[in-house]
């Protein structure tokens, strides 16, 4: 499989060309071909190949994709050091033991240990033992059920889907377009997530959970940083979140720019300098943009099949892209929730469906059925490692009203749950339900604390559960934890009556 292209004892040649004039390797057939090998394209193939199906994925870069390399690992690798540290240091007796700050190369060394040094080898060799062929180059859609790849050596392969094509190529930092900008090569995710060394300084353009989880790491590795942000920090969460998050950034001195734009970049002697709308001016060694994502289909080969280049695809609940039988979209790329996990959820449910569909099985697409990414619409759960960390699943009680529910909002101070003072002296948190009141369900839940993030799973289990009030009053929490915020939201509530 590390030559390039790989096949199974399952594929059939469809064509051959003669490589030494083409450059072409033959003309194979699958039951699926999946672009993109992160982690949704992988779980994609898996689901088929385990219910019978043939399957090749095609990769331009690193099988593993973004999350691996230049996403959720290595961005927790550069923050859990910082996050031990305060852990410490928030505990009478620990304290005392913590002689000194992060080591900026140490934490470099683990990010490199998660990433494994930006190597695939062990990724490839799981494809290989789950039956599941690679073809490394760049694939392009060439017709209904055809897929063209070109590797780096020009060489050519081409691949034609019994049933199906699902595209699972995420999506790619969008650069705004700021005067001079462009210009002055500014970092995005993935620089920030790969750099070899820490800068003085760094500048963050954008105020979302990127922008605001590198604000948090780059400080703990030595940087000044400076955040600038269109709107507040952490929008589209409950508002606290965003106010406890930049609360901690300023005590540890990082400066904020809340409300203001970049109305100008340059370098001068090789520092980055950002003029803001109010004319501020903002030096800075490296500079991050994190103002949001664009699909990655721009050069996919859309337009061969009647859909546009460079655009979000619209797809169904079972991931089929409207107005097609046979071509899938699924993970960042369908814009419903941008997230691994969820994108990994919708690989299961596609690939299911695309094995149900090919061998003519009954296909469970009713709400909440195995072929359904039903959680995406108001059940997604995500997590910001910022310092304090946030956790939430569900609706915020602006998104409710949004949608017209009849809600009632439960509040409480985390650091009142006694769990809390055993894990930290001075723990500052916040917690949030919502609750539809038509029909007595938890719709949502935010909280904002130290490890918050181990909180979550049982909020999201109740979401998408629809567990009815009078029943999580028999879940009864352990005590002393920080899970006895449940009893609390329940006692704020107030015991339905018979």
């Amino acid at each position: 499989m590390n030559d390039g292209t790989s096949t199974s004892a399952h594929d059939d040649a469809i064509g051959t060309q003669d490589d030494a004039t083409a450059g072409a390797h033959p003309a194979r057939a699958y039951d699926l071909i999946v672009i993109g090998a992160g982690p949704v394209g992988e779980n994609v193939a898996d689901r088929a190949v385990q219910r019978g199906l043939t399957a090749v994925i095609v990769e331009s870069e690193l099988v593993g994709g973004e999350c691996s390399y230049w996403a959720c690992m290595p961005s927790k690798g550069l923050l859990r050091a910082g996050a031990v540290l305060r852990e410490a240091r928030a505990v009478d007796g620990a304290r005392q033991a913590v002689t000194g700050d992060v080591d900026a190369a140490g934490v470099l060394r683990r990010r490199d240990a998660l990433t494994h040094e930006w190597n695939d080898s062990s990724q490839v060799e799981w494809l290989d033992r789950a039956g599941i062929d690679l073809v490394r180059g760049k694939g392009r859609i060439a017709g209904e059920k055809r897929v063209r790849v070109t590797g780096t050596d020009g060489a050519v392969t081409e691949l034609v889907a019994r049933h199906a094509v699902a595209v699972c190529t995420g999506s790619v930092a969008l650069l705004p377009d700021t005067p001079g900008l462009a210009g002055i090569a500014p970092w995005t995710s993935r620089e920030a997530t790969s750099a070899e060394r820490v800068p003085a300084t760094l500048a963050v353009i954008g105020g979302g959970v990127v922008a605001a989880e590198m604000a948090t790491a780059y400080r703990d590795l030595g940087a000044e940083v400076t955040v600038i942000a269109r709107g507040g920090l952490l929008g589209g969460m409950e508002p606290f979140a965003g106010e406890l998050v930049g609360d901690a950034l300023r005590e540890r001195g990082v400066t904020l720019h809340l409300g203001a734009e970049v109305a100008e970049a340059r370098r001068t002697d090789g520092t980055a300098e950002l003029t803001l709308g109010d004319g501020t001016l903002v030096r800075a060694e490296e500079v991050l943009v994190a103002t949001g994502r664009l699909p990655r289909t721009d050069d996919l080969g859309l337009d061969t099949v009647g859909l546009e280049p460079g655009t979000w695809l619209e797809v169904d609940d079972t991931l089929r892209v409207r107005g097609s039988d046979w071509l899938y979209a699924i993970g960042d790329v369908n814009h419903r929730a941008l997230l691994t996990h969820q994108g990994k959820y919708q690989a299961r449910a596609a690939g299911d469906v695309i094995a149900a569909r090919a061998t003519g099985g009954a296909v469970d697409d009713a709400p909440w059925g195995a072929h359904v990414a039903t959680a995406d619409h108001e059940s997604v759960p995500q997590v910001t490692f910022t310092d304090p960390e946030v956790a939430s699943v569900g609706l915020t009680e602006a998104t409710a009203q949004k949608a017209g529910r009849r809600i009632r909002t439960l509040d409480y101070d985390l650091s009142w749950v006694a769990g809390a003072s055993t894990l930290s002296d001075g723990y500052v948190g916040r917690a949030r339900a919502i609750v539809d009141e038509d029909r007595g369900l938890v719709i949502g839940v935010t909280f904002v604390g130290p490890d918050v993030a181990e909180l979550l799973h049982a909020a999201t289990v109740a979401v998408v559960g629809e567990v009815p009030i009078a029943r999580l009053w028999h879940a009864v929490p352990a005590y002393p934890t920080v899970s006895e915020v449940w009893l609390r939201f329940l006692e704020g509530y107030g015991r339905p009556t018979p």
